[in-house]
């Protein structure tokens, strides 16, 4: 068997695993860092639904360049790592010896598949949605001589690759418990026109409704059976239902997991084992707001979990840490954009939380008859007595998916109506809404007048 050493080892080459590899080397130049993925090729995750309709069409147009860590002088290797020891400080894939100091593990999600589900899932048309590329070419393959897809699961996978098969001419049913699609991430007023907007495309939705079974013939998935007893005929049947922590490796090593599956870590991302961390979907994470754990599995929370574990794992240089996700979120329904960021309405209500919420719609450009301009409605969600801010919804035009990332900074900064009504902001006709309506400072009035 071969053997290697280094100082520091990191388990997986998805977004956590990278950003931490590139940070040690930035606050460490003098270690050896040693990267190991599983896949030579690693896929966008974020990017996945478009490679099933015309923005990508392959997985080639999505794969993510390793130059960015290899130009770092982090090394890298392509492996699977079967076995960890911590006592020892040694790791090992089938033929290689990996001998550490540090190890981070940052070993991402899997699909989650109900165990209702878990024999339906190995029939031939019954597909998930890994971050593979291998296995996203055969999904893609499979379903390129299919008319009939069905969807389970109204989240933002679901809903995006439901979209792409739409556009396309594909028939398209998306199927979720829940009474409003993307409910997590939003309250009832923007999930209606995220609703409208796709069975605009063509997409028949059946929410509030469970799948009782999926049906076969000789193997082959036939069609799926409601609660209700509805059936929809089916040739794919996708099975977008999240997904969890990979922890396999970690819980065969010892390691202590968490609610939900991940492994436990503390703000600066270390297990109990202050040599051995874990960054990104594999990694226990709490809500910023409620301190609650959290299921939000996010690129932008594992980058920023990546960075506090990067510079921390020889000296502690940021006392800050990492203060938990909050959950922000932006997706695209045929030309609107659609953000939301910290807890919902409805979220804050089942946490008892006293709440005042501000809603102003206007124009995106100013005057209003800037050819591109469209509607734009910002939503916030504050601490009734404190005015902090605590949430934000947004829906409007191509520009929504940095101001939502304004609404983010304001929350993890705790920032208060008050502070954001003197906000001095750059505006201009063709960039932005007008400085006398800008939607983020006048939801911020509007707040401040209902305020007790």
């Amino acid at each position: 068997m071969k053997k290697v050493q280094c100082d520091v080892l990191v388990i997986g080459g998805g977004p956590a695993g990278s950003i931490t590899a590139i940070t040690a080397k930035g606050h460490n130049p003098e270690k050896e860092i040693l990267l190991i993925r599983e896949d030579k090729e690693q896929l966008v995750p974020c990017a996945i639904p478009y490679v099933f309709g015309d923005i990508l069409g392959s997985t080639e147009k999505n794969v993510a360049s390793c130059a960015p860590v290899e130009n770092t002088g982090v090394t890298t290797m392509v492996g699977v790592v079967d076995e960890v020891s911590i006592e020892n400080k040694k790791a090992y894939t089938k033929d290689v010896q990996i001998s550490f100091d540090k190890l981070v593990f940052a070993t991402g999600s899997i699909p989650f598949v109900r165990p209702t589900m878990s024999e339906a899932a190995k029939l031939e048309g019954v597909f998930t949605i890994p971050k593979s590329k291998v296995k996203i070419d055969q999904l893609k393959a499979y379903v390129d001589t299919k008319q009939r897809i069905t969807i389970v699961g109204s989240g933002f996978i679901g809903v995006e690759i439901g979209l792409e098969f739409a556009k396309s001419g594909k028939e398209v049913t998306i199927i979720d418990g829940a009474e409003h699609m993307l409910n997590t991430a939003f309250d009832v007023e923007l999930a209606n026109q995220a609703e409208e907007l796709a069975k605009k495309v063509g997409i028949t939705l059946e929410l509030g409704n469970y799948v009782d079974s999926i049906e076969e013939e000789d193997g082959v998935v036939t069609g799926v059976e409601l609660s209700g007893g509805k059936v929809i005929k089916s040739e794919v049947v996708i099975l977008a239902t999240g997904y969890k922590p990979d922890t396999d490796l970690a819980k065969k090593a010892g390691l202590k997991l968490a609610r939900y599956g991940g492994i436990w870590v503390d703000e600066y991302m270390r297990t109990r084992n202050h040599d051995i961390f874990a960054v990104g979907d594999c990694a226990a994470r709490r809500d910023f707001i409620t301190r609650e754990p959290s299921k939000v599995m996010l690129a932008s929370t594992s980058v920023a979990e990546a960075r506090a574990a990067g510079s921390s794992l020889y000296k502690l240089k940021y006392i800050k840490g990492f203060n938990g996700t909050i959950a922000i979120f932006s997706t695209v329904i045929l030309d609107r954009a659609f953000a939301s960021a910290g807890i919902t309405e409805v979220q804050a209500k089942i946490q008892n939380l006293d709440i005042v919420t501000g809603t102003f719609e206007g124009m995106n450009r100013h005057p209003a008859t800037i050819p591109d301009a469209v509607k734009q409605s910002v939503k916030l969600i504050a601490m009734n007595h404190s005015g902090r801010i605590i949430g934000g919804q947004i829906t409007g035009g191509p520009e929504v998916g940095e101001l939502i990332n304004i609404i983010g900074l304001l929350i993890e900064e705790k920032v208060s109506v008050y502070s954001l009504m003197s906000l001095q902001v750059a505006t201009h006709p063709l960039l932005t809404a007008a400085p006398t309506n800008y939607p983020i400072v006048k939801a911020a009035e509007i707040i401040s007048k209902k305020m007790d």
